[in-house]
């Protein structure tokens, strides 16, 4: 089991607000480069996504949850079939029916994530990825960065969390952008 963390970053290491739903003054700069810059599998998932369950945030799911299960293509169909986990204290399971395959995360979210056996998949949910990093739980990072620059903003790294050595797997250019993957560094 793994966990991997995907997000849309800046060229400074900003994360919040990449498609302006959160409506932030420099919020949608990744989806500024087109509808392409951002659609399909991006992340190069692939399997992963097939085998493995993806881990979101209330907010993202939210969001999330308005968003992929009216699309029809073939990531769109994935996406709504890979099992979801939702953290959160706020929804029920009766909540997330809204969005076919997802269930409310039991207990502790570093406990569940330990016991889970699937590779886990964690989109945006900065405050999922927080708690994870925190635990030393994650083990990759692909990044599509962006060739923007903000200057503030909420950061995937913020300069108070903990350390991380990584080391870089691949980089890509994925149109507009640059896919890059890093995993944890042996230790």
């Amino acid at each position: 089991m793994s966990v991997i963390v995907i997000e849309f970053v800046t060229l400074d290491g900003i994360v919040s607000d990449p498609d302006g739903s959160a409506g932030t003054p420099l919020g949608g700069w990744a989806f500024r480069y087109g509808r392409e810059a951002v659609a399909g599998d991006k992340f190069r998932l692939g399997r992963t996504l097939d085998d493995g369950v993806l881990l979101l945030g209330r907010a993202t799911w939210q969001l999330f949850s308005r968003l992929w299960p009216g699309r029809d293509d073939p990531f769109a169909a994935r996406m709504n079939a890979v099992p979801k986990l939702v953290a959160t204290r706020t929804l029920t399971g009766a909540d997330t029916s809204a969005w076919a395959n997802s269930e409310v995360l039991d207990g502790d979210l570093v406990d569940a994530v330990k016991r889970e056996r699937r590779d886990v998949i964690v989109t945006g949910s900065l405050s999922v990825v927080g708690r994870l990093r925190a635990a030393d739980l994650v083990d990759e990072y692909r990044l599509l960065t962006f060739p923007t620059v903000l200057g503030t903003g909420r950061r995937l790294f913020p300069a108070d969390g903990p350390r991380a050595q990584l080391e870089c797997l691949a980089a890509e250019r994925v149109g507009s952008a640059v896919l890059t993957r890093y995993r944890r560094a042996a230790r």
